[in-house]
This record gives structure tokens, C-alpha cells and sequence, in this order.
């Protein structure tokens, strides 16, 4: 038993030192995914610091009370998101890779037959040669508009905007090539790109289509206090202004769905193009947001003939929308948000009796231990405009609690 005890201890000690000189070495901070995670999970590194293995989950669990004009006033009570994530590296910290599966209906989806299950989030390996570049294989998030790219986990609402729900790009298979150049009280930027197949996560069937995506990032006075460009709310309470804009563009190449990696399927192959520009400012507990994204395609809308003789359209989900986003963290942790968006389909897409629409948020948060620990709640109202003149007003009510590790 003594023994076994003094091993123990042993393989603790070497953890400990292992652990202890790789996370001093800034060349490899934030950098086991394209976006921050406020949770370090629980890990072990081997003794002779050859390999690094991390272990942590999240999950949400919300109800929501809908009221929506024309429709008996009904809730859902739901795990939104429950997910599982592995993290470290092998051989080296320059060789990363990071697991992330999901196991929530809303994560997953509905499945049909002969369907792909959508079980897999991230699976990707990185190479990382030094402080300034990034190499990923793999699928993952790709560079679009930041609040997709940060964690759901790092939400100050408990819903990303519904211009993020329509005009964003998602996961992804492919490459990606990051240059950073980052620095903590002077001027900074980055570079990414990706190329990738353009057909979402989890596709195996052979297609022909391609995505090219580019983004740029500048960071006028340096770099954000613990990564903080990548988690909204001013948790960290920055001393000095902290300001990042970035602008970007995606082009799918042949997409047979209405958003690119995601959405309806389309009845002829289009070329999706998205336009992406938000800007990030935060300043001694305030923080603000502003997002800019659009999608279009050359003769939007598709169609067939089925069997039965009769027309049927499918029609990519093109239009453009502003998201305005305003927060104040006060000293206590609690948090005010609110939050305007503004979306505006195609003509083609309106004319379908597609709706315009106003939505306006306003939320608490009580970090607890900070975005892997918190309490939210949350009033929504959404302003439908119709083509045909008509309009509905829509309400929800939701409290959520996120966790994590």
C-alpha cells in the first residue's frame, strides 16, 4: 500500500512540473482551439511530458415561456447544449488537437433515415511551429463573424443573434492557416483563412464544391486582458480601452443548402457569398458590439417538378442584418445587456412572404464563476414584417443556468 501511495505521489510531482512548464510558455496560450474557453478541465500531463490530455463538459439547461401573436402562449423546458470536450497534445505542445462531442436534441438534431448523426462537433489537429502561426486539419469552427466564433459557453444572452442564426457560417471540414501577430499594449493583428469542402460537419458523401474563407483582425491597442475578444462582457474590467474590428468574406462554391453548412437543401447548387464585419469595445466593465453580416447568391431561389406535376422552391437564405449589443459588469459580477437586431431578406426571399424582422433583447447574468458558471434571464421581442403587409409580434421569457469545467 505504501508503495502504491509513494507512485501516487510521484506521478502528481511530475504532473505538477510538467504542467506547470508548458503553461508558462505564452507561445502556446489559447491555442488548443480557434476560440477561448473559460474552463480548464481536469487533465493529466505523462511524466515525461510526451502527451497532454484534458477532460471537460458544459452543459445548459433552460426553460423558455413563448407568447407569439396567433398562438396559444406555450414553454419548453430543455438541455440545450450538453457537451463533452477533449484537449492537449502528443509528442510536443506544437501538436495539438482537441475533440468536441455534443449529445443534446438541440446539439444533435432530429435523425432521419439515412441521415449523418451530427454527434461530432470538433475533431482537429493543429500544428503549431511557433508564436505566429497556426496550422489546423480537421473540422472545426472556420472564421466568420465573431460571436459564432465564440464558445455558446461565452454568451453574455443566452442565444447567439437571430443575424447569426441566419447569415453565419458553421463548422466545417478542411485546412486553416492563422497568422497572429499579438501583442499586449501595441498596436496588433491577425490573419486567417481557411479552406474548406463547404458541405458543414459531419458529411462523407463526394461532392465537387469548396469554400474559401479570409479573415482579417486589428487590434488597435494590443491584445484583450485573458483573451477577452473571445467571450462577450467585460468581465476582466479592462484598465485601458481595448478595441478589436475585423472584417471578412466566405465564399461557398456549389452549395446544395440554403446557408452554406447548414439549412433546407436546395433543388440546384448555388454560389453563397458572405460578407462579415463586427467591431468589439471594452473599457472598465462596459462593453459594446457591433456586427454587420450578409449572404447572396446569384437567382437565389430553386425549383422542381414533382411527381405530381406541381412546382416546389427551395431558396437560399439570402439578405443582410446589423447586430448592436451594449453591457455593464458591475463589481458584484452581476451584468445588464441589451441587445438591437435588425434583419432584411432578399426582395426575391421577401416576396416569398418571408419576414423582415426587429428583434430586441434584454438580459441579467450572474457570473458565478465566470462564463462556466452562471445564472441568465432573459426577455426577448420580435417585430415580423411580411410582404404582404401583415405583421406579429413575438415574445419569450427564458432563464437558463450554464455549468461547467
Amino acid at each position: 500500500m505504501k508503495k502504491v501511495i509513494l507512485l501516487l505521489l510521484f506521478a502528481l510531482s511530475s504532473q505538477s512540473y510538467a504542467q506547470v512548464k508548458i503553461t508558462e510558455d505564452e507561445e502556446f496560450k489559447l491555442s488548443a482551439l480557434p476560440y477561448y474557453n473559460y474552463g480548464k478541465g481536469l487533465g493529466m500531463t505523462s511524466a515525461d511530458s510526451l502527451f497532454q490530455f484534458n477532460i471537460r463538459f458544459r452543459m445548459q439547461n433552460r426553460i423558455t415561456v413563448y407568447d407569439f401573436e396567433g398562438e396559444e402562449t406555450s414553454y419548453d423546458a430543455q438541455i440545450r447544449r450538453l457537451r463533452l470536450r477533449f484537449d492537449g497534445y502528443v509528442g510536443s505542445p506544437q501538436f495539438q488537437y482537441v475533440i468536441q462531442l455534443a449529445f443534446s436534441t438541440g446539439d444533435v438534431g432530429k435523425v432521419n433515415d439515412g441521415d449523418h448523426l451530427n454527434l461530432i462537433r470538433d475533431a482537429a489537429i493543429t500544428y503549431k511551429p511557433n508564436k505566429n502561426w497556426n496550422f489546423i486539419f480537421g473540422q472545426t469552427k472556420i472564421p466568420g463573424n465573431r460571436q459564432r466564433i465564440n464558445s455558446s459557453g461565452a454568451l453574455q444572452l443566452t442565444d447567439r443573434s437571430i443575424n447569426n442564426a441566419s447569415f453565419n457560417i458553421d463548422r466545417d471540414f478542411g485546412f486553416q492557416v492563422y497568422y497572429l501577430n499579438e501583442h499586449k499594449n501595441k498596436f496588433s493583428y491577425n490573419i486567417k483563412t481557411a479552406l474548406t469542402t463547404g458541405n458543414g460537419r459531419n458529411v462523407t458523401d463526394k461532392d465537387t464544391n469548396v469554400a474559401l474563407t479570409g479573415k482579417l483582425e486589428l487590434l488597435p491597442f494590443g491584445t484583450f486582458t485573458k483573451g477577452g475578444d473571445y467571450f462577450e462582457g467585460d468581465l476582466a474590467r479592462e484598465i485601458k480601452p481595448k478595441l478589436m474590428v475585423s472584417g471578412g468574406y466566405h465564399q461557398n462554391n456549389g452549395s446544395w443548402l440554403d446557408k452554406g453548412q447548414q439549412g433546407k437543401e436546395l433543388f440546384q447548387a448555388r454560389t453563397l457569398k458572405n460578407v462579415f464585419v463586427d467591431a468589439i469595445l471594452k473599457y472598465q466593465g462596459w462593453s459594446g458590439m457591433f456586427a454587420y453580416m450578409s449572404r447572396n447568391a446569384h437567382d437565389p431561389i430553386t425549383t422542381r417538378t414533382n411527381d405530381v406535376g406541381q412546382i416546389e422552391t427551395s431558396y437560399v437564405y439570402a439578405g443582410e442584418g446589423n447586430d448592436y449589443q451594449l453591457s455593464y459588469t458591475f463589481p458584484s459580477k452581476w451584468e445588464v445587456i441589451g441587445r438591437y437586431s435588425r434583419q432584411n431578406v432578399a426582395s426575391e426571399i421577401y416576396k416569398l412572404n418571408v419576414p423582415n424582422t426587429k428583434q430586441f433583447s434584454l438580459g441579467v447574468t450572474k457570473y458565478i464563476w465566470e462564463h462556466a458558471f452562471k445564472i441568465q434571464g432573459e426577455v426577448t421581442y420580435d417585430k415580423l414584417h411580411f410582404h404582404d403587409a401583415s405583421t406579429k409580434n413575438n415574445w419569450y421569457f427564458r432563464f437558463q443556468i450554464e455549468m461547467g469545467i
